[in-house]
């Protein structure tokens, strides 16, 4: 038992990211119920009116995702969560909060598709959603956890990379993992970071809302300081109004792109599992490399020597590590729970010079160890 008196709490997933989300300072969530995130919200409800914080249901996720927008920009920690097809209605509103700079978290819990698909089944299929769904060009920092401890520090980490990089950060989590039930010790408050958004200290009527002289981050004012602000989904200038300059527009696009991408040592992350000496390696994320850690454990006891690299940080995709672990494997498994996106940038990122084997699986049921074995003795 911990002295604050958290000790461990059998958890669903989807209550551990409400738990974790209060506990990074979220303040604001608005949401739209939806399975199999609904269990998000319903906690939210509670949690939040109980430390002056605000929960508001929204009449659809489109309003939802605007809402958490406008609260982001007033100063507040902001959060939403929703399943596939909410965050495909989520989408067009959150291309916006990419181009005004937002910090925020939005939450996709994925399950069958497309359209409505599967409501009470878990998927992995809106990977490429979490990168490519809004049009245009913009970076997108999105994490997916495997284990709900993990779950609980990387929605922290969630908050804190869309403070400190000024923008939406996803969070990709999937049906088994909301409702699968599993210990978590909620940390003390003094074993993880909190970070809070840059805020501009100078004379409110000299702010500039995108005035990136000192850096590719803006500074924060919340709206209502006595600051003059203007928000608009158009390329904007450093006031915020909008431009049609050229130049201006493709240096402010690279300057979102590099805020990211040249921070990759602070974004990227992944996990390893028996990889030292590995000879055959294994790719995978979220719930299905649960199961593929128990395959590599088997395969271990048989004398194979497999080992797996899981992704946690999956936006931006740790190219780098991924070729690192590949380069020299006989053979690598992609296992995913849908048919075929990750394996794709994993091709790319050892340069399509590995025999790669896909175990790819839709209709609900999740991928069990037997068949990533399977797939293991295949190639041994």
């Amino acid at each position: 038992m911990s002295e604050n008196g958290h000790g461990v709490k059998f958890w669903p997933g989807n209550i551990v990211v409400a738990e974790a989300a209060v506990a990074a300072g979220c303040n604001f969530f608005a949401g739209y119920p939806i399975t199999p995130s609904s269990e998000i919200a319903h906690q939210m409800s509670l949690l939040l009116p109980r430390g002056g914080g605000h929960f508001v249901q929204m009449e659809d996720e489109l309003g939802a995702m605007g809402a958490v927008i406008g609260a982001s920009l007033a100063g507040a920690k902001a959060l939403t969560a929703t399943s596939g097809p909410g965050m495909s209605l989520k989408l067009e509103n959150l291309g916006f909060g990419y181009m005004v700079e937002a910090p925020c978290v939005v939450v996709n819990v994925m399950r069958g598709g497309p359209s409505t698909g599967l409501p009470t089944h878990p998927s992995q299929s809106d990977l490429m959603q979490a990168r490519w769904g809004t049009h245009g060009d913009h970076p997108t920092i999105a994490l997916a956890p495997a284990f709900h401890q993990e779950i609980f520090l990387e929605t922290i980490r969630a908050f804190n990379l869309a403070e400190q990089f000024r923008m939406p950060v996803i969070l990709l989590i999937d049906e088994v993992l909301g409702h699968l039930s599993e210990g978590v010790v909620p940390p003390e408050r003094d074993a993880y970071e909190i970070v809070e958004r840059a805020h501009d200290s100078g004379e409110p009527d000299k702010f500039l809302p995108y005035d990136v002289t000192a850096g590719d981050i803006p500074p924060f004012r919340p709206y209502f300081d006595g600051a003059t602000w203007h928000t608009t989904g158009l390329n904007h200038d450093e006031t915020g109004f909008p431009t049609t300059d050229a130049k201006h527009i493709q240096q402010d696009m690279y300057r979102h792109y590099r805020k990211v991408l040249g921070n990759r040592d602070v974004i990227d992350k992944v996990e390893y599992y028996m990889a030292d000496d590995a000879e055959i390696g294994i790719v995978s994320f979220g719930s299905t490399a649960r199961a593929a850690m128990a395959a590599v454990k088997q395969a271990r006891e048989q004398g194979v020597k497999v080992g797996l690299l899981r992704p946690v940080t999956v936006w931006p995709f740790p190219k780098d590590q991924v070729y690192e672990f590949g380069r020299d494997k006989k053979y690598l498994i992609v296992p995913e729970f849908n048919l075929g996106q990750m394996v794709y940038e994993v091709e790319r990122a050892v340069h399509f010079d590995r025999p790669i084997k896909r175990v790819n699986k839709v209709g609900g049921v999740p991928i069990y160890p037997s068949e990533i074995l399977a797939a293991i003795e295949e190639v041994a």
